[in-house]
C-alpha cells in the first residue's frame, strides 16, 4: 500500500502512554510497505526501540512537564503554558531539518503539535478533541480545535459511537472536519502473551510526570510491602539512572503478566484504557491528583462499574483485593485504522505526484 514511503512516527514524551499506542500504528505501518522513523525521545524512545530495534530512528526532545506534588495542578501547568507554546514551535524547526536527513514522505504524530509542515502529509493522533482544562477551558479547547485543523487528518483512537472510552474528551457535537475514529490503539491486541512466566496476584504499572509518579510509586509499594500472600510485581515506567535504561517490561512479556494477575493497579490514564479494553481485563485506577482528564476519566469508568476507582490519598489495595474487577471478553479491533492508512497512503501518492510535477 505504502510502496516504501518513509513516515515519521512521533509519539508526546509525557509518560510512556503515548508511545506504548503508536505500538500498533507502527505495526499496521510495516504490515503495509512502509519504513517507519521513529522520533522520540528518552523513555518513549527506549520503550519504542525497544519495540522495534531495527527502525531507524531520531532523537526529537520534547518538553519535561513536572507536575505539582499537591492535589492541583492548575498553577503548575499554568507556569509552564509558555514553554509547550514555545515548544510547538521549536518542534517544527526540527521537523524541517529532520525530514531532509530522513528523506520522509509523511508524519504521524500523536499529541505534539508542532511535529507537522505544510507541504508533507501528517496525521495527529489524539483522543483529546475536547480536552479538559484547569484554567480556561474553553479558550483552552478553542486553541486546541485550531492547531488540531492545521494537520491533514486527524485520528481519534476511540470507538465513534459515544462515549467510547474517553467520552467527552473525543465526542461532541463539532468534531472537526479532518478528524475520524480508527477504534482504540493497543499494543495487546492482536500481541501473543509470553509463555512460561510467573502468576502475580498484582501488577502495578507506574508512569506519568513527576513528582507524582514517584509519589504513586511509593503509596504502591508501601501497602504491597504488608500484603504477603502472592506474588507482587511493580513496573516503575522510568529510566534508571545507573544503567540508564527503561525499568518496563517488553509487550510479551507485559502481556503474560497482565493477564495472570488477580489485581491490576495504574493510573487512569487513556492508554492504560485502551489496553485494559484489549486485554479483556478490569482494574483498581488510580487517578492523578488533580489532572483534570484523569479524574474525569475515573469518574467516567467507576460510574461503568468495568473498574475500580480509588483517590490516591485513600488507595487501599487490600480492600480491592477482596473484590477484584471482573474479567471480560476482549474488544476485537475492527478495520478502521486499514481505512485510515489507506486515506494516509493516497495523500502520500498525492503528494509524491505534485513533487514530481514540480519544475
Amino acid at each position: 500500500m505504502f510502496h516504501g514511503a518513509r513516515i515519521l512516527v512521533a509519539p508526546l514524551d509525557w509518560g510512556l502512554g503515548h508511545a506504548a499506542r503508536c505500538v500498533p500504528v507502527i505495526r499496521t505501518l510495516l504490515e503495509l510497505d512502509a519504513v517507519p522513523v521513529i522520533g522520540a525521545d528518552k523513555a518513549p524512545l527506549a520503550l519504542l526501540r525497544e519495540e522495534f530495534p531495527t527502525l531507524e530512528h531520531v532523537q526529537l526532545p520534547g518538553m519535561e512537564v513536572r507536575y505539582a506534588a499537591g492535589r492541583s495542578q492548575a498553577w503548575a501547568l499554568a507556569r509552564q503554558l509558555p514553554r509547550m507554546l514555545r515548544q510547538v514551535r521549536e518542534e517544527q524547526g526540527l521537523l524541517a531539518s529532520v525530514r531532509r536527513r530522513m528523506q520522509l514522505h509523511a508524519v504521524i504524530s500523536d499529541q505534539r503539535f508542532g511535529i507537522r509542515a505544510d507541504d508533507l502529509p501528517d496525521v495527529l493522533i489524539t483522543h483529546q478533541v475536547f480536552p479538559f482544562s484547569p484554567f480556561a477551558q474553553s479558550i483552552a479547547r478553542r486553541i486546541n480545535l485550531r492547531l488540531i485543523r492545521r494537520f491533514q487528518r486527524c485520528w481519534i483512537p476511540d470507538h465513534a459511537k459515544a462515549p467510547g472510552l474517553a467520552g467527552e474528551l473525543s465526542h461532541g457535537p463539532h468534531l472537526p472536519t479532518n478528524a475520524r475514529y480508527i477504534g482504540p490503539l493497543s499494543r495487546f491486541a492482536g500481541s501473543e502473551p509470553a509463555q512460561g512466566k510467573p502468576t502475580w496476584r498484582t501488577v502495578a504499572v507506574i508512569s506519568g510526570p513527576e513528582p507524582q509518579r514517584a509519589r504513586f510509586e511509593q503509596a504502591v509499594t508501601a501497602q504491597l510491602d504488608r500484603i504477603h500472600d502472592g506474588l507482587h510485581l511493580v513496573i516503575p515506567g522510568r529510566i534508571d539512572p545507573a544503567t540508564q535504561r527503561l525499568l518496563h517490561l517488553p509487550t510479551d512479556e507485559l502481556h503474560a503478566a497482565l493477564l495472570s494477575a488477580e489485581l491490576i493497579i495504574g493510573r487512569t490514564g487513556y492508554s492504560t484504557l485502551m489496553d485494559l479494553e484489549a486485554l479483556g481485563r478490569g482494574a483498581l485506577l488510580v487517578p492523578t491528583p488533580g489532572q483534570s482528564e484523569q479524574e474525569y476519566l475515573g469518574r467516567l469508568h467507576a460510574a461503568g462499574g468495568r473498574h475500580a476507582v480509588q483517590d490516591q490519598d485513600g488507595l487501599d489495595i487490600a480492600r480491592a483485593l477482596q473484590h477484584p474487577p471482573a474479567k471480560a471478553r476482549p474488544v476485537q479491533k475492527t478495520g478502521a485504522l486499514s481505512d485510515a492508512m489507506a486515506d494516509l497512503a493516497r495523500l502520500i501518492d498525492l503528494s509524491r505526484l505534485h513533487s514530481a510535477q514540480r519544475p
